[in-house]
């Protein structure tokens, strides 16, 4: 079976990595680079010999040799560029979030099936070893009746101008919260301040509500003087904090619980016992792949056999529904419904 031809648009920040892993994978060469600034192009040119880098898309487009186009540009440029990628006929990769709002993301899903081709979103943590470690623990119902989702993930810049905090961060932890749990949100409350730049959002707070009791929080920022990247997933039975930044140990999961009782007598019917369950704590193993290099291997797979990818052009709906909705939020300072229009559901089904 020959190697799959892919072009990587965009060499930016997250571009070469990109670059690298399908470099280096047995089932695709990267045949383009395409970005507009020279100097990149010409950086990465003398680690990659047998690349092209060149400045025109439509170089890429016109070439019947290629078959993905991998998008590591901003985010407004995503869909556009998907857009034309999906007419000519190549399966595309593109990093999140997926588009600017969800009528771009339900034409590019909806070209994505007419031409039978694969439409992927760069939600990378949903191949991390970690988290589908924790997915693993949550199936097994090791968790119980999953209650809480709650992550941080502040850290000092880097501050964008074209999009706030809430774009710029929070689709890490909304799309592992979507891949771990598999629910969709009601209703969402954004707050969040610009305190330096006085353009965009720099740090924010979201809540996410659902048809249930189970909450979702989330917290974003680009001014805290320390890193911080944790997530703790609380259930019935066991709790999980998942730090992203400990060097071996990023999963934990601890027996503590709380059981509530109340009093069978017919005077005391009322009252509630609280009682605390405090047990070991287990640091399981978890697959120390690269989480990019998980990722490129199952897109090479999506498009060998056919299949739906993981992170499919659906799950990058979900998560900028919820962006979507966080923006309206932050403007109106209140609650912002969630609903799936007929559009909507007649691409899903």
């Amino acid at each position: 079976m020959r190697e799959l031809n892919v072009a990587v648009i965009g060499c930016g920040y997250w571009g070469p990595n990109l670059i690298r892993n399908f470099a280096e994978h047995k089932l695709t060469t990267v045949k383009y680079v395409v970005d507009l600034i020279p100097e990149r192009l010409q950086k990465l040119s003398r680690r990659y010999p047998s690349t092209k880098f060149i400045s025109d898309y439509e170089l890429v487009l016109n070439d019947p040799a290629v078959d993905a186009v991998v998008i590591a540009t901003p985010v407004q440029t995503h869909y556009p560029l998907a857009r034309k990628a999906l007419l000519a006929g190549k399966h595309v990769l593109v990093e999140k979030p997926m588009c600017m709002n969800s009528a771009e993301c339900l034409d590019l899903i909806a070209l994505a099936a007419e031409h039978k081709l694969v439409l992927m979103v760069d939600h990378t943590f949903v191949y991390n070893g970690a988290v589908r470690r924790i997915k693993q623990a949550i199936e097994g119902g090791q968790l119980g009746e999953v209650l809480y989702f709650d992550s941080v993930r502040i850290n000092l810049g880097l501050i964008q101008n074209d999009v706030n905090v809430i774009w710029d961060l929070a689709p890490h932890d909304l799309s592992i919260m979507d891949y771990l749990v598999g629910k969709e949100p009601t209703m969402v409350h954004a707050s969040g301040v610009s305190l330096v730049a006085g353009k965009q959002e720099e740090l924010a707070y979201l809540s996410l509500r659902f048809d249930d009791k189970f909450i979702a929080n989330f917290h974003v920022s680009w001014l805290s003087p320390v890193k911080i990247r944790r997530i703790l997933v609380g259930g019935t039975q066991k709790m999980v904090v998942y730090d992203d930044l400990e060097a071996t140990e990023k999963i934990k999961i601890y027996d503590k619980g709380v059981m509530v009782s109340t009093e069978g007598t017919e005077e005391d019917k009322y009252k509630t016992l609280v009682e605390y369950r405090v047990g070991d704590m287990l640091a399981p193993a978890y697959d120390l792949a690269e989480a990019l290099r998980v990722e490129v291997d199952h897109f090479a797979d999506c498009i060998i056999n056919g299949t739906k990818p993981l992170s499919s052009g659906e799950a990058g709906l979900r998560v900028v529904k919820i962006l979507e909705a966080a923006n309206a939020s932050l403007l109106s300072g209140k609650p912002e419904l969630i609903s799936v229009n007929e559009h909507e559901a007649a691409v899903r089904a």
